[in-house]
């Protein structure tokens, strides 16, 4: 089945002037952008004392993806001018959160703002690239000048619905409009220490669904942990193509009923490399309570040795209302790096290799991540949840690469479950034994 089509509005470049003598040259600027109906996004911006002769920051520092259905709906609402307002606000920094990343804005006081109309028309039309603006602009009479690119890109993605929860073992399927087809199944289950056998492709084996893995001692516990947890990605054939695998028991911080950051839970994401199973990526989660009730997340892509490793994502979800797990390597002015296997993702190539050598792997930069990788949708906790991947096309080459993503999806999706208080019971489907 083909890709569905999607467009990322993209701003880069940015660079900021201020008037001569300005009181304001010590002080440090950032950017809020808006697109009605989509999170704003926030990025920082670099003066240039050297006026326009200085060279501007060339790198992405916003970016919003609109599948090509949302963009009709967005040209329906905005009515016969076909068009929508990207507002760029430009923002005094006054502060910094404890999230880090690009959430170190804790406010600021507006310097100005510019408004870019997109034609969704022609975007919609094209559906491939386009520059919509591009250059300097003045920020209203204040001397202020702001220079910025803002351009449409194509970005096809292929698109995964589970049927239902991981935990259930559901079919997956792929959807392009109202159309869709099986491609893979699950297959959940509790895993002993040492059930990963690594055997010849054709047989590689699957985690032991016994129940009786705990002993005597692990009885006393076992509520008190949740550890075993797997996840088995088939094709249609019936053949593994990739799995997730619970390897850090999910277990309470002393004195609480919650799992944290201090002391995550982990999976190992795996798939069938050269007739053994290998890792691919590690996922590590915790519940959160710096703002608000977060589950917070950290996704490292690991070396062939399953060693080195470089972090793709780190956030967190509301473990109320749900979120997305993302993972795109867009803003920035490196593109990280991937692992090469016997599956690779394509046979991309680039100018990481200096960062992939830091790492001591030669074929370590053999490949890169770039743009937008991935996505999947997590419900609230305690809610049904069906998770809905999306995967950039240049990052699937063949069925195992698309099996990764979606398993990593099931293992963000099982770790809301799997950081619940441990005061509250599990589903039965997540119970061993129902000794929780």
């Amino acid at each position: 089945m083909d890709p569905c089509p999607f467009v990322r509005i993209v701003v880069g470049n940015l660079g900021l002037i201020l008037p001569e003598k300005s009181h304001l040259s010590a002080l440090s600027f950032y950017c809020k952008f808006k697109l009605k109906g989509l999170p704003s996004q926030i990025s920082d911006v670099s003066l240039l004392p050297g006026g326009e002769n200085d060279a501007v920051d060339a790198r992405i520092h916003g970016c919003f993806a609109l599948s090509k259905l949302e963009l009709e709906k967005l040209a329906d609402k905005s009515g016969s001018s076909s068009s929508a307002c990207l507002k760029i606000e430009i923002r005094r920094r006054i502060g910094r959160t404890s999230g880090g990343g690009c959430g170190f804005v804790s406010g600021g006081k507006l310097l100005g703002s510019v408004a870019v109309q997109l034609d969704l028309k022609s975007i919609l039309e094209n559906m491939g690239k386009s520059v919509i603006q591009n250059g300097w602009v003045m920020i209203g009479g204040s001397g202020v000048k702001l220079h910025l690119n803002v351009r449409a890109e194509p970005d096809p993605r292929f698109v995964f619905l589970f049927d239902g929860e991981p935990e259930c073992s559901p079919q997956v399927f792929q959807v392009n409009g109202n159309v869709k087809q099986p491609v893979f199944t699950c297959k959940f289950s509790f895993r002993n220490s040492g059930d990963w056998n690594l055997r010849s492709r054709s047989g590689l084996s699957e985690p032991s669904t016994s129940t009786n893995c705990f002993n005597s001692i692990e009885n006393e516990h076992a509520a008190k942990e949740r550890k075993g947890w797997s996840i088995t990605i088939h094709d249609l054939s019936g053949s593994p193509v990739a799995a997730a695998s619970m390897v850090t028991p999910f277990v309470p911080s002393p004195g609480t009923n919650r799992v944290s950051r201090s002391n995550p839970g982990a999976w190992l994401i795996l798939r069938p490399v050269q007739s053994t199973w290998k890792p691919w990526g590690r996922l590590e989660a915790w519940r959160d309570r710096t703002r608000g009730d977060r589950l917070g997340y950290r996704f490292d892509l690991l070396s062939e040795c399953g060693v080195d490793a470089i972090p793709l994502a780190s956030s967190d979800i509301s473990t109320k209302n749900g979120g997305k797990f993302n993972v795109d390597i867009t803003t920035g002015p490196t593109p990280l790096t991937s692992p090469n296997s016997s599956f690779d993702l394509g046979s991309g190539s680039g100018s990481g290799s200096d960062l992939g050598s830091g790492y001591g792997s030669g074929s370590w930069a053999n490949l890169l991540y770039r743009g937008f990788v991935m996505s999947s949708t997590v419900e609230g906790d305690g809610r049904c949840s069906k998770p809905k991947v999306e995967v950039g096309v240049q990052h699937v080459a063949c069925t195992e690469d698309a099996a990764a993503f979606v398993a990593l999806a099931a293992a963000m999706d099982l770790s809301m479950d799997a950081c619940r208080s441990f005061s509250r019971k599990l589903r039965k489907e997540l119970r061993q034994s129902d000794l929780e």
